[in-house]
């Protein structure tokens, strides 16, 4: 098909579909595609829809609960109730020392990745085209932000620069490097001949664990981006194989895998920063509690 017929085409396919017929050809592209530069950086479209995102989901809440009420009005109650149940999931995850700190960036990162996960589903966004003056090719003038590495690296790494903060600022450095390297043997039931040589051992395995934490980015990042990236990719193919029909149900597919992946994205980073701020709550509250008890009687 000639690029002549392909734009002929096009008005009928956006009515018919949404999807143009290049669109499902050749899926979405890998890279998002600069739109305009400010300066040497570019910005992209997903940067733009991860923008329009972001400021319509302020607005929406703004407007939903206005003054808060006594007796919440609908809007309120449903922000309220979303508020409530994520604080009320991760308190035992990270630990009450922390939780009050630690909700404010959870719950941004769960509806942040949320909505942008859904926002694929929007109209509009992955069906209109533009030329890229660059290439001259087709390209998506708006596409889901999550659909974009960069996008899902920048998630990661705030996720993974805040859980450092939360534990040197809330655990310390020095139970930091003991919970990671430190020998965690009872020296008192351990004899003295297995006791000390386990401390090579507990650094050996605390050397993995650093490992592991440095990937932590990696993983996030990655799963985020290739359920959203295939879903986009999942979306255009069906779109191209049957016009109606076909690709209502993976809507609803769709609906769920974003839901699924903004709330492992937000219980990961919890259990991460509860792994260390979350040890010995209740051991840290009973010396005290025990000694006002002794001093009241």
């Amino acid at each position: 098909m000639t690029r002549f017929h392909k734009l002929l085409s096009l008005p009928l396919l956006l009515a018919a579909t949404g999807v143009p017929a290049f669109a499902a050809e050749s899926g979405v592209a890998p890279m998002a595609e600069p739109l305009f530069h400010v300066g040497p950086l570019p910005v992209t479209n997903s940067m733009v829809t991860s923008w329009i995102v972001a400021l319509v989901f302020i607005i929406a809440v703004r407007l939903a609960i206005r003054k808060p009420k006594l007796i919440p009005s609908r809007g309120q109650a449903i922000v309220e109730n979303l508020v409530e149940g994520v604080r009320t999931l991760i308190s035992p995850i990270v630990g009450a020392k922390v939780a009050p700190y630690a909700f404010p960036l959870l719950i941004s990162l769960f509806t942040f990745i949320l909505f942008q996960n859904w926002s694929g589903l929007f109209p509009g966004v992955g069906t209109v085209y533009v030329r890229s003056q660059a290439t001259g090719e087709w390209m998506e003038f708006v596409r889901p932000g999550n659909a974009d590495m960069n996008g899902t690296i920048a998630l990661a790494l705030v996720a993974f620069i805040s859980w450092f903060y939360f534990i040197m600022r809330y655990a310390g450095p020095m139970f930091v490097l003991k919970d990671i390297f430190g020998n965690k043997a009872n020296k008192k039931e351990t004899p003295a001949v297995i006791y000390y040589p386990l401390f090579l051992i507990f650094f050996a395995a605390g050397l993995i664990e650093i490992i592991s934490i440095m990937f932590r980015p990696v993983s996030l990042s990655f799963r985020l981006f290739g359920n959203i990236f295939g879903g986009e990719n999942l979306m255009h193919a069906m779109s191209g194989i049957q016009k109606w029909g076909l690709p209502a149900p993976f809507y609803f597919l769709e609906l769920l895998i974003g839901f699924v992946q903004a709330f492992v994205f937000m219980l990961l980073v919890s259990v991460y920063i509860g792994l260390i701020c979350n040890h010995g709550d209740g051991h840290h509250d009973e010396p005290g509690h025990n000694g006002h008890e002794k001093a009241t009687h």
